[in-house]
């Protein structure tokens, strides 16, 4: 789908010819004004905005702010007759809410216009996970690429799932990095053994997102779901109970204060070198690599997300789209289109960002710099962008999945009667919500 609307307007952007001299021209001298996270991919952005206008001579005023604070300005901007943002970097969940809200610009128009589309962009570079994940919307269950299908965004900040792991305990123990589940849970409970004081694997198993993220990230790769294909709830199947046994375990062999981890908890046990193991986002690369964050700089290494039935890694983290009632649509464009494009995405990977497309994850440059992105280029392969439901409700049962679950991890809450649970409210949900209508 992506190549077929690329090649149509690498081919009307050929004819247009002269009007491709200078398509900044016209927007010299507009200043947009855009809502971006504060998060280690948005940090790179700000150093890499400079080249953007001094390119086009647009210029760009950022509104920076905590992911929460984020989503709470935007829903009120987006919500007006005229926004103050000409573009957004949105979390993929809130995907759902803004186009079925009518809030987001289907971007084909945009890709159609031969003063405004590069034919050089380059579509089917972008990560195809990352690109479904983030950017569809209408297509196969509402939130897939398909032939019912609508583009609402671009990748820009998107994270897919990795094993770091501490290669110097390895190294001293003969331990091999794991290639399964098996392995993995058998290690993170050896390691305490063989290294008194260190946990195995660091993980999120706070009582809410966290648990429930930590649950869903041994789910797909043991071949279970949220959903079967008729939008029952199949989360307490078999598969499902050994994804949450898998976190529980992980976090019985984890280090002190386990079960109160978020993200950040986690990440700093992992960054203290107080586990040996870390399975995430590919986000933290950069923080694992910065001496005044991490005492393990030069002892990570990093492996594929393991493999359980199949091999299947996280989708999520941002994407940039262009409010529907922007000020300044075609400038705004213009702007996203700079950042996801080949030179945008090398120049935000090169100053720390996680890169969008295949092609800057294999890229020699940025690989001398950044090791790990051959790595990271590989688990990308193995992305799945249905790893969640990205739906309207998907909130309410999110929430609700996770509390349970830290009952499992605090409590000892049998699984199977907190999975059971967990389905029958999420039955009643979908509903009242309408998705068994047609059934």
């Amino acid at each position: 789908m992506l190549k077929t609307l690329v090649m149509a307007t690498a081919s009307v952007a050929l004819m247009a010819g002269a009007a491709l001299a200078d398509p900044y021209e016209e927007f010299r001298d507009t200043t947009l004004i855009v809502n971006f996270p504060a998060h280690p991919h948005y940090d790179a952005v700000m150093r890499i905005l400079p080249e953007f206008t001094k390119e086009t001579g647009i210029e760009v005023e950022v509104d920076q702010l905590p992911y929460l604070k984020m989503r709470e300005r935007q829903t009120l901007e987006l919500a007006q007759d005229e926004g103050e943002y000409d573009l957004i970097a949105y979390v993929v969940f809130s995907k759902a809410d803004y186009v079925f809200a009518d809030q987001l610009e289907n971007l084909a128009k945009y890709f159609m216009n031969p003063k405004l589309a590069d034919p050089n962009y380059d579509a089917d570079d972008l990560i195809d996970g990352y690109v479904y994940n983030i950017g569809f919307a209408g297509g196969s269950k509402g939130y897939l690429e398909g032939k019912t299908g609508s583009l609402f965004g671009i990748p820009y900040g998107s994270e897919t799932s990795i094993l770091g792991y501490r290669k110097d305990i390895f190294e001293k123990h003969g331990l091999e990095v794991p290639e399964t589940y098996a392995e993995m849970l058998e290690l993170a409970c050896k390691i305490p053994e063989l290294e008194p004081g260190m946990g195995g694997v660091a993980s999120r198993a706070a009582s809410g997102h966290h648990a429930s993220h930590a649950f869903l990230l041994h789910l797909n790769p043991l071949g279970g779901a949220i959903f079967d294909d008729q939008w029952n709830p199949v989360m307490n199947n078999e598969a499902g109970v050994e994804a949450a046994n898998a976190l529980k375990t992980l976090v019985d062999c984890g280090p002190e204060g386990a079960t109160t981890f978020g993200f950040g908890e986690a990440l700093g046990a992992f960054l203290n070198g107080d586990t040996a193991m870390f399975l995430d986002t590919t986000v933290v690369a950069g923080q694992i690599d910065d001496p005044s964050k991490s005492s393990v700089v030069g002892k990570v290494g990093w492996a594929l997300h393991p493999m359980g039935v199949e091999r299947a890694s996280q989708t999520g983290g941002f994407g940039i789209g262009i409010p529907a009632n922007a000020e300044n649509k075609e400038a705004a464009f213009l702007l996203m289109q700079w950042l996801t494009s080949k030179k945008g995405d090398k120049l935000v990977a090169m100053a720390g960002g996680n890169p969008s497309r295949f092609s800057t994850h294999a890229d020699p440059e940025v690989n001398e710099k950044f090791p790990h992105m051959a790595t990271f280029g590989e688990a990308l392969q193995h992305a799945d962008p249905d790893w969640r439901p990205i739906i309207p409700v998907w909130g309410k049962i999110n929430a609700d999945l996770g509390t349970t679950l830290s009952k499992v991890l605090t409590e000892d809450l049998d699984v199977q009667e907190a999975l059971d649970g967990v389905a029958e409210r999420t039955k009643a949900v979908m509903d009242e919500a309408g998705y068994y209508t047609w059934q």
